[in-house]
């Protein structure tokens, strides 16, 4: 859809930053992957260009190698979409942070860095947000173990629901008033 000057975001986005950006669509939003050096000025160029309405933002673990940093901004004024995501490396997951551009960041990125362990760089107050305080670990990592795992294995190799015996069965029991034979065939 183009904005005030004529032009679509996708191609005001290719002709900023040319082959750095890579554009995709899918059911009618676009998505736009930069490097992280590019990050916060994507985000710039993307409120400039009326998409002032930071929704969230968070972190993809694509193991084995890298994070996806995405956040979803909207524009007000056209009701467009635009979904924007960088990668980190997992060894040093680290990424400007977009509070200067959006202060609504500031929640997401705090979240982002406990849950994922992303450290953006120049925020005010990155400190945990959720979990107690002393809590190790990162438990929105794939490879983080889970503590009632530990403590009781599944009886099993599978997870709850994909045995082949099923789960579980109750005893049967009919519901009050319901004589005992009901609902069994008589065979004369």
């Amino acid at each position: 859809m183009p904005d005030a000057t004529g032009e679509t975001i996708g191609g005001a986005i290719e002709e900023r930053y040319g082959g750095r950006a890579r554009l995709s669509e899918s059911f009618g939003e676009i998505t736009v992957d930069v490097p992280p050096a590019d990050w916060t000025g994507l985000l710039e160029f993307a409120r400039v260009r009326g998409y002032e309405f930071f929704d969230w933002l968070t972190a993809v673990d694509e193991p084995p190698d890298e994070f996806a940093v995405v956040a979803h901004v909207f524009n007000p004024t056209s009701h467009a979409h635009l979904l924007l995501r960088t990668r980190v490396p997992r060894a040093e997951p680290r990424l400007p942070s977009a509070v200067g551009v959006f202060r609504g960041a500031d929640w997401h990125e705090r979240e982002t860095f406990e849950m994922f362990g992303v450290v953006f760089d120049g925020h005010p107050n990155l400190v945990p947000l959720l979990l107690p305080e002393g809590f190790e670990g990162f438990p929105l990592r794939k490879d983080f173990v889970l503590a009632a795992r530990v403590a009781k294995s599944w009886p099993g190799a599978k997870e709850p629901g994909e045995s082949d015996h099923g789960s579980p069965s109750r005893r049967k029991a009919l519901p009050p008033g319901v004589p005992a034979d009901w609902g069994r065939e008589r065979h004369a």
